[in-house]
């Protein structure tokens, strides 16, 4: 239904992780957005065509922006 979507698909000479302060925002938004159901976002999908970038990535990205 959505696009392959993981966090360490990535294969970087560099741990991103490492680089990502602790206390950083981004951190908190990436949690709080991992904690949300998946059944929110496919009851509001309807399906067909091609499939979609996983809706949890594009949420991340929007709140991010938004702080930033």
């Amino acid at each position: 239904m959505y696009i392959n979507y993981n966090m360490n698909q990535l294969c970087l000479p560099m741990d991103l992780q490492a680089e990502i302060p602790a206390n950083h925002v981004v951190r908190v938004v990436n949690e709080a957005v991992d904690r949300l159901s998946d059944t929110i976002f496919d009851s509001a999908y309807p399906g067909g065509g091609r499939p979609s970038y996983h809706p949890k990535m594009l949420t991340k990205v929007i709140i991010y922006a938004y702080t930033q």
